[in-house]
């Protein structure tokens, strides 16, 4: 056996624990789960008992309550990433510019982020709450409102100011991953277009912008995947409701799962959760570098 055989042998033999790791939790349940979604299997039988094929994804294709939830999801994927975006980039540059206080500033972005998600639902239902919530608390004493307001009773509303606390949440990591790729572009690019006539405006449009644009990409791929499967963060401001107002398809796929006991079916919407994700991140890769125009 020649010395770059044992080289291999003994990589093999360092990294194969870590394989075996992954496979058992990762990738196992991925290819049950995959097995189930093809199969008519209720929670307590634990084994599969009828293999339906594609009926249980045919299920929810043709059905209007799972187009009805796609469009409640994507309504807030859309809002929720957007908003976040547009406000981390305005604070990245802020902080960029160094104002008095940018130091204070940065540091205090990690303390909206660092807050687990369930604990960030719980605080935000507190601030919603009809009786002695703090935001109802914030209007009647500063005279806006005459009597405190039923936030979470109104389907629409309820989804949006379940949105407000997912961009409370999340806008800090947004802002920070932009402030470091800002933080990388060289000062004599801008300089250099100062010089050429260029307005504050128009330096940021075209020098930053687009040396922004890998960062820009890495967030709206990973803000789009967790925004697109939100779960936890309804599940404790508002359970879906009111009226089923705010079910998102990770929240119809635990309902299916879990209160149905249709391990299948919920194992079915798992996986056209992934497939929905992954045709936005294609799309998002499609935008980002598609391919420049020839001369």
């Amino acid at each position: 056996m020649t010395l770059r055989q044992r080289e291999v042998l003994a990589s093999l033999g360092f990294v194969l624990p870590s394989i075996l790791i992954i496979a058992a939790v990762s990738v196992f349940p991925i290819v049950a789960t995959f097995v189930l979604s093809f199969t008519e299997t209720k929670i307590a039988e634990l084994v599969p008992r009828d293999f339906v094929g594609l009926s249980n994804y045919a299920g929810y294709l043709s059905n209007a309550t799972f187009w009805d939830t796609i469009g409640r999801t994507s309504y807030f994927t859309f809002v929720s990433v957007g908003v976040e975006l547009l406000l981390g980039l305005a604070i990245a540059v802020l902080i960029q510019s160094h104002p008095p206080g940018w130091r204070f500033l940065r540091l205090s972005l990690i303390i909206p982020w660092a807050v687990p998600t369930i604990v960030n639902g719980a605080l935000w239902r507190w601030i919603y709450n009809a009786d002695y919530g703090a935001l109802n608390a914030l209007l009647v004493q500063s005279g806006l409102v005459e009597r405190y307001i039923p936030w979470l009773t109104r389907p629409f509303l309820s989804l949006n100011l379940v949105i407000l606390a997912d961009i409370w949440h999340s806008v800090p990591f947004v802002a920070l991953i932009l402030q470091a790729a800002l933080a990388t572009i060289p000062d004599e690019l801008e300089e250099a277009a100062a010089v050429d006539g260029a307005t504050a405006w128009q330096r940021f449009l075209h020098v930053r912008l687009p040396l922004l644009r890998a960062a820009i990409l890495v967030v709206l791929v990973i803000r789009t995947v967790e925004a697109f499967r939100v779960f936890d963060i309804v599940y404790v401001i508002t359970q879906g409701g009111p009226a089923f107002g705010t079910v998102t398809i990770s929240y119809l796929t635990y309902l299916e799962t879990f209160s149905y006991g249709n391990l299948g079916k919920g194992s079915s919407l798992s996986f056209l959760i992934s497939i929905f994700t992954l045709i936005m991140a294609l799309f998002y890769f499609r935008i980002f570098y598609r391919s420049e125009p020839r001369s």
